[in-house]
């Protein structure tokens, strides 16, 4: 896939939830790339700020996002990841961010 569109998540965490956290991101290892995204990574905080953590994943296209998005709404691992963090409360804040890369 040729990624034109990146969704940037930033999330605000929990720091004494880094672990709940560090479990749903590890899900969606998995998840992502079966639903259609193109997973980049998802990054946890390592040094300096203790409570935010990133997420990118690649589209061809903003359709191809909203496809993905409703997949994710039909299927049982995205749903139950996002009952996970639900009950643990790890995350306190997600913010998404398109982003197109500068190309020479």
């Amino acid at each position: 896939m040729s990624q034109n569109v990146v969704c940037c998540i930033r999330y605000v965490i929990d720091p004494y939830k880094r672990d709940d956290f560090e479990t749903y991101a590890r899900r969606w290892l998995t998840i992502i790339p079966q639903m259609g995204g193109e997973l980049l990574g998802y990054f946890m905080p390592h040094e300096g700020t203790n409570n935010i953590a990133l997420a990118m994943i690649g589209f061809d296209c903003l359709a191809s996002y909203e496809t993905y998005k409703g997949r994710l709404r039909q299927d049982a691992a995205s749903l139950a990841n996002f009952k996970f963090v639900q009950d643990t409360k790890c995350i306190l804040e997600e913010t998404r961010t398109f982003l197109t890369a500068v190309r020479k």
